[in-house]
Formats: structure tokens, C-alpha cells, sequence
């Protein structure tokens, strides 16, 4: 039987990290080990390094370079689409804020106006013409 020679292609600081990273590796078909950080124990602390086979090594570099590289990209667009959401609300809502405010002002000066007191009324004389002056 042969025997598999592992070599550390990436430490990650926690366990949970370690399984995901080993779990891609896997799915293209790479074995990997896990080893340190305590990993089944009751404290898991630590660095936990993930182990492949010496020939596979270089895919796996590969493999884990290109998830960063489109990673960096995801945080870039995540970034741009923050960017696009964020401050477009704020002056919207300032407009909104402006229109409210302006409208009840409008309103209140419309008001104003409607409400004056009416012009005296003329004295009629006992004829029923308007006494002059």
C-alpha cells in the first residue's frame, strides 16, 4: 500500500475556515488533512493547517489563487454596489424632507391670505342708498 505524503498548503485560524477550504479543495477532487487547532476537542483554538497530497500541490495553489482573485473582484463590486445604494437615499430624502416643509409653508401662506377680515360693511341710510363718503 501506498503511502500519501501531505504537505501544508494553507494555514487558516479557525476550524470552521479550514473544513470550507477543505471542502473546495475537495470538490475538485483534491484529498486533504486537517491538523492542529484542536479541531474535535472541547476548546477548538488555534491555527488549523490543511494538508495535500505532495502531487497535488500545485493545483491546489491554483485552485485556492483563483478563489482569491474572485473574491477581490466580489468585494470590489460589493463595494461599488454599496456605493450606488447608499448616498442615492440621502438626497432623496432630503428632497423629500424640502417638498414636506415647503408644501406646508405654502399651505400656511395660502391660508393667511384666505382668512383676511372681510372690508367693512357700508352703512345704508334709512332709503336704503348708500349714505356718500
Amino acid at each position: 500500500m501506498q503511502r500519501l505524503r501531505m504537505v501544508p498548503v494553507a494555514k487558516v485560524a479557525d476550524a470552521f475556515g479550514a473544513r470550507v477550504l477543505a471542502a473546495r479543495l475537495g470538490s475538485d477532487g483534491i484529498v486533504t488533512q486537517l491538523r492542529g487547532g484542536g479541531l474535535d476537542g472541547p476548546y477548538p483554538m488555534g491555527d488549523v493547517e490543511v494538508l495535500v497530497s505532495a502531487a497535488d500541490l500545485e493545483m491546489a495553489r491554483e485552485i485556492l489563487l483563483a478563489d482569491e482573485v474572485e473574491s477581490a473582484f466580489d468585494e470590489v463590486e460589493s463595494v461599488v454596489d454599496a456605493d450606488l445604494d447608499g448616498p442615492g437615499r440621502a438626497p432623496l430624502a432630503r428632497w423629500i424632507v424640502l417638498s414636506v416643509v415647503l408644501g406646508l409653508v405654502l399651505f400656511a401662506y395660502v391660508n393667511t391670505i384666505g382668512y383676511q377680515a372681510p372690508p367693512p360693511a357700508r352703512e345704508l341710510d334709512r332709503s336704503g342708498a348708500e349714505e356718500p363718503g
